[in-house]
């Protein structure tokens, strides 16, 4: 049986590139924002490029926020991608306005302290011990970042799989906690590495 994907559609994030990179993994993938189809799916993913709170109100607009919250309620997997990862966090602070999140984890998500930003480019990460989503992937390996904010502190559950990557400062990389997983980076736009991961988390759906 295929594995069915929803890449959720909120006016925000490089939809085709992450439906693309989710197709090669031989799952059925639909960009939509059709709430549905999103409760359906074995898996939702939340893509995310721009302003926090550019996003939050994209997300808003389509009732994503409860979109989201509806299937982490019932257990079903959600993955958000670099500011869709942010927008999980309770709040995002730029240039001095705080934005609400969605809330499914505490803490806020705040400027690279660093000399210069956006992070762009290629970056290790240190990988949590049993971590699912890097399964297989070396310790060396890069992936392909680029965003002036992250989430920098980690106030959520203690079981959660926390991988970390530095730029001047040490910030998430990625979460795997329960039902709901995100990554800062781009898997999408990250190769070889960000198609195993993107495997893995799609693997783990059936």
């Amino acid at each position: 049986m295929t594995t069915k994907v929803v890449v959720l559609d909120y006016g925000s994030g490089n939809l085709r590139s992450a439906q693309r990179a989710l197709e090669r993994t031989g799952a059925e993938v639909e960009v939509t924002a059709d709430p549905a189809a999103a409760a359906a799916a074995d898996g939702l993913v939340v893509p995310g490029v721009g302003a926090y709170e550019a996003c939050m109100r994209g997300l808003r607009e389509v009732n994503g926020d409860a979109i989201v919250a509806d299937r982490l309620a019932k257990g079903h997997p959600v993955l958000g991608i670099c500011v869709g990862m942010q927008i999980l966090f309770s709040r995002g602070v730029e240039f001095g306005v705080e934005s609400v999140g969605c809330g499914q984890w505490p803490g806020s998500v705040t400027r690279l302290d660093a000399p210069v930003v956006p992070h762009m480019g290629w970056n290790v990460v240190d990988a949590a011990p049993g971590s699912t989503l890097f399964k297989g992937v070396d310790a060396d390996t890069r992936f392909y970042f680029v965003h002036s904010y992250a989430a920098q502190n980690w106030e959520g559950n203690d079981s959660a799989l926390l991988t970390w990557a530095t730029h001047h400062v040490p910030f998430l990389a990625a979460v795997e906690d329960g039902a709901l997983c995100a990554t800062q980076f781009h898997p999408e736009k990250s190769g070889d590495a960000g198609a195993t991961l993107l495997a893995n988390w799609v693997e783990g759906l059936s």
